[in-house]
C-alpha cells in the first residue's frame, strides 16, 4: 500500500511516520502532486500557523491538489483545520472540504491552548471501529473546529467542538493519533484499511 504523507514543512511529521512503522506500515514524505495523487491512501498532519501553511501550500499547489483526492485522506491536527472554510488563526480562507469555521477558543479558567489527555465521545466514523465510547486521545490546541454537519466525534473543553470530521473520502482529527497510544494506533489501522 502507498501511503503519501503531505510534506508542507509542518511540524510533526516523523512521529506520524514513526508511529506508521509501529503498525507495520510506510509513509511515504512527499510534496509531488502526482505521489500523492496516486497513493493509496493521504495522510494531511501538521502543527503550526494556519496563514503560514495556507500560504506554503498554494506556493506547492497543492491547495488545488488535496481537495480534490478521491481516496481516502486523514487530516491531522492543523491538517484538520486546513481541510475547513476558514480559520480566525490569521484570517484565513482554507481548503473548503469541510462546511465547518477554526476558531480561537474563548477566554476561560481553563488553560488555552488546550495540552493533554482528553475523552472523545458521539463516534460517526469507522476509524472509531472497535473502540470504547470516551476512549481517552492527546490534544495540542489553541484553535477548534466548530460543530456542525461533518462532526463525527465531539469533545468538551471550554465548550463542545469537532474532535473529528468525515465527509466522503475524507476523514480528520484534531487531536493526535500518532501520540495517543493504542487507541491512536488502532485508528491509524482503521484509517489504513478503509476500502
Amino acid at each position: 500500500m502507498k501511503i503519501a504523507v503531505i510534506d508542507y514543512g509542518s511540524g510533526n511529521v516523523q512521529s506520524v511516520l514513526f508511529a506508521l512503522e509501529r503498525i507495520g506500515a510506510k509513509g511515504n514524505l512527499t510534496a509531488d502532486p502526482e505521489l500523492i495523487q496516486s497513493a493509496d491512501r493521504v495522510i494531511f498532519p501538521g502543527v503550526g500557523e494556519a496563514s503560514s501553511a495556507m500560504e506554503i501550500l498554494k506556493s506547492r499547489g497543492l491547495d488545488q491538489v488535496i481537495p480534490s483526492l478521491k481516496q481516502p485522506v486523514l487530516g491531522i491536527c492543523l491538517g484538520m483545520q486546513l481541510l475547513c472554510e476558514s480559520s480566525e488563526e490569521g484570517n484565513t480562507t482554507c481548503l473548503g472540504v469541510f462546511p465547518h469555521r477554526v476558531m480561537r477558543f474563548p477566554a476561560a479558567a481553563e488553560k488555552v491552548p488546550h495540552v493533554g489527555w482528553n475523552s472523545i465521545s458521539s463516534y460517526s466514523d469507522t476509524l472509531y471501529a472497535g473502540l470504547n465510547e470516551h476512549e481517552f486521545v492527546y490534544y495540542v490546541h489553541s484553535y477548534f473546529a466548530e460543530t456542525g454537519l461533518c462532526t463525527s466525534a465531539i469533545t468538551d473543553y471550554i465548550l463542545p467542538f469537532s474532535a473529528s470530521l468525515k465527509r466522503n473520502n475524507f476523514h480528520a482529527v484534531q487531536f493526535h493519533p500518532e501520540k495517543s497510544g493504542r487507541a491512536g494506533e488502532r485508528m491509524l489501522q482503521n484509517f489504513l484499511s478503509i476500502s
